[in-house]
């Protein structure tokens, strides 16, 4: 292994003996009822408010009413992480999927971006499966983190996920008229953990998208973000400009991205990014602490920083909605304003 990316590595499993969270209390918060963001996209402009998490009612169920179809973003289980900041990731992973399985609206499909595992075992692959066995949407599509590379380079990955993709496991499909494109950021890390596309990815990037009316909604997917969120932190793409200009074109862009555990979005023109929550572990707020990893979080908070992120697609308008679902409740949930931190 490269000692850049085991250096990273090493920081991103830093000993967090001493965080004040113990099992019995962590496990109890993230069984109360949750709160959230709504985030309604209307031309390319997100809008927030708070949301209950109740079936029968609330803006949860509003979002997805009249929605063409949904799908639900779920990010960095890391199956395996067995650290103070969260000892039983598979059962918040379960408390994740329990959220899902009664979402107002089934469903059509879940996209997992990343981070499956903590170190690539196929035990924890196994784990991984047996957790996503019990979703009600049926149809999974995976990219990789680079906790999911670590022991083989990704060829365990690729041997369960990576059946039709290209490469490191790139791929696209189709949906009721909105093309998605899983990217594969995390296989050649940069300097400071900066993810990499890659030039072979770029060439069958633009080739994908070449012919494709501009009419057509796009929705990238990868594991890093394809904006710089925090450089000195790894957290960007060295090479996501190229790749963004391929899609310039197109009304309705989004790109949804994990790695930083938290929710943050933007909006470039008619280019919408959003990252979601972890099912693990917070990380914190880019450069409030001295690097990034797992975050010291007492127990009544964990409730607020993990979480699912639900999305509904109305072709009429061609506009997403996302809520972002935190995994416990809160007794509120403040809005963000565009470049911040919702949730955290």
């Amino acid at each position: 292994m490269p000692d850049k990316k085991q250096d990273f590595i090493d920081q991103k499993l830093q000993d967090l003996n001493n965080d004040g969270v113990d099992r019995r209390g962590f496990l109890k918060c993230m069984a109360w009822a949750g709160t959230g963001l709504v985030w309604t996209m209307s031309g390319g402009i997100p809008i927030s408010r708070a949301f209950a998490k109740s079936a029968s009612k609330g803006s949860g169920k509003d979002a997805a009413k009249g929605a063409d179809f949904s799908f639900v973003q779920i990010s960095d289980s890391h199956i395996g992480f067995n650290k103070p900041a969260n000892p039983d990731v598979t059962a918040t992973l379960q408390t994740a999927i329990n959220k899902i399985n009664v979402l107002p609206q089934k469903p059509d499909f879940i996209i997992h971006t990343g981070d499956l595992t903590q170190l690539s075992k196929p035990s924890e692959f196994d784990t991984l499966d047996q957790v996503l066995k019990r979703a009600s949407a049926k149809q999974i599509y995976f990219v990789p983190g680079e906790h999911d590379m670590l022991s083989d380079n990704g060829e365990q990955y690729l041997q369960r996920y990576g059946k039709g993709t290209k490469g490191a496991g790139w791929s696209t499909f189709d949906h009721k008229g909105v093309h998605f494109v899983g990217l594969v950021n995390v296989a050649n890390l940069k300097a400071g953990g900066m993810g990499s596309l890659g030039h072979e990815q770029l060439e069958w990037l633009e080739d994908d998208l070449k012919g494709r009316s501009a009419s057509t909604p796009i929705v990238l997917y990868a594991h890093i973000p394809l904006w710089t969120v925090y450089a000195d932190w790894g957290w960007g793409t060295d090479d996501s400009e190229q790749a963004l200009s391929y899609v310039k074109r197109f009304g309705s862009v989004t790109v949804l991205n994990g790695h930083i555990h938290q929710i943050m979005q933007k909006v470039e023109g008619k280019v919408s990014f959003h990252t979601a929550m972890s099912t693990a572990f917070p990380q914190p707020a880019p450069g409030t602490a001295p690097s990034a990893g797992p975050m010291k979080v007492p127990a009544e908070q964990l409730q607020q920083v993990l979480g699912i992120t639900d999305v509904n697609y109305v072709v009429s308008g061609s506009s997403l909605a996302i809520v972002d679902s935190a995994l416990g409740s809160a007794s509120s949930a403040a809005p963000s304003n565009g470049d911040g931190v919702g949730g955290v």
